[in-house]
């Protein structure tokens, strides 16, 4: 089953996790490969560490540099390619490895978005997970071509949003 998790509302990594948990409480196997979010510890770090969940059933996997072009940002475009790229080809492989149930592939919608790496080369990928895996696609601005691939398709609208710098516990 294909998810996608889209839109310019709260929500779209938060429910992936929730997603997350359901799928562990399950004694299923999960992965949650980041596209752009860097290497910066995040709420979901400090939850498998503090929970002692083991790697062999929840990981997150950092593949992004940072926010491309905002928030500080001084690489060079062209690491951020190489980057999404790179992630792109381990989602592909972990995807068939069948190590995991579900993969949660982190705004890998805002990676397509950002031109660092390309619809047809996700679309590729996505043609050939297995029926008895997951994969949930978060990220804004997700691609007409995505959704259409996709069994589920929710849209996350911002109604109203006041933490302006965001407020940490709730954006990461």
């Amino acid at each position: 089953m294909i998810i996608v998790y889209t839109g310019n509302g709260k929500g779209k990594t938060t429910a992936s996790l929730g997603q997350a948990v359901r799928s562990l409480g399950e004694g299923k196997k999960v992965i949650m490969i980041q596209f752009v979010k860097g290497p910066w510890r995040s709420g979901e770090d400090e939850f498998i560490s503090k929970f002692k969940i083991p790697k062999n059933k929840f990981r997150v996997i950092k593949g992004g540099k940072g926010f491309v072009g905002i928030m500080g940002d001084r690489l060079p475009r062209s690491i951020h390619k190489k980057t999404a790229r790179d992630t792109l080809k381990f989602a592909k492989k972990t995807i068939l490895s069948k190590k995991y149930d579900l993969v949660i592939l982190d705004e890998m919608n805002v990676a397509v978005g950002l031109k660092l790496i390309s619809e047809n080369d996700v679309l590729k990928v996505l043609r050939k997970v297995p029926n008895s895996i997951d994969v949930i696609l978060s990220g804004r601005n997700a691609p007409k071509k995505l959704v259409d691939l996709a069994d589920i398709a929710t849209e996350m609208k911002e109604i109203k949003y006041k933490f302006r710098p965001s407020k940490q516990g709730i954006e990461y």
